[in-house]
């Protein structure tokens, strides 16, 4: 059922995001504590002009206009390494009805291809605290799960 296509999230899709965050939400209500209010949407158009933004790659999983999936990672830029070959996978998600559709592997294959060209050779994630997320996580190819995460506030 791959009746979807994966597009770079541009600040024209903002509107289409939105909307797809608000169905985040209607799907999972006990899972998203925040809404996508004004404030997130002036963030999400500051985003595309804020320099802070500029080692984001991003994509969205697209069916007959509306957003199903969405993908954002950044590059990690380290001067011990004295390279940039790593990225961070930030967020991953697709929606609960659209689950078990290929779509969130379909996004991390145009992730690690366009992460490729950027010469990344390392794409890092914190492994979400529930089941799907980690049955997804562990059927991915080449991937290996160690260490441990940790979340400090500054």
């Amino acid at each position: 059922m791959e009746d979807f296509k994966i597009i770079p999230f541009e600040e024209k899709h903002i509107e289409m995001v939105l909307e797809y965050e608000k169905e985040l939400r209607k799907q999972e209500p006990d899972t998203y504590y925040w809404e996508p209010d004004e404030n997130y949407k002036n963030a999400l158009f500051g985003s595309f002009s804020d320099s802070r933004f500029n080692t984001a790659v991003s994509y969205i999983a697209v069916r007959d206009d509306k957003v199903i999936g969405r993908i954002d990672a950044s590059l990690i830029s380290s001067r011990s390494d004295a390279s940039c070959c790593s990225a961070y996978l930030d967020w991953i998600c697709v929606l609960k009805n659209e689950r078990h559709n290929k779509v969130a592997q379909a996004l991390l294959d145009e992730l690690r291809k366009e992460l490729k060209t950027k010469n990344v050779s390392l794409l890092i994630a914190l492994m979400a605290n529930n089941n799907e997320a980690q049955r997804f996580y562990k059927s991915v190819e080449g991937a290996s799960i160690h260490d441990q995460g940790i979340w400090m506030d500054i």
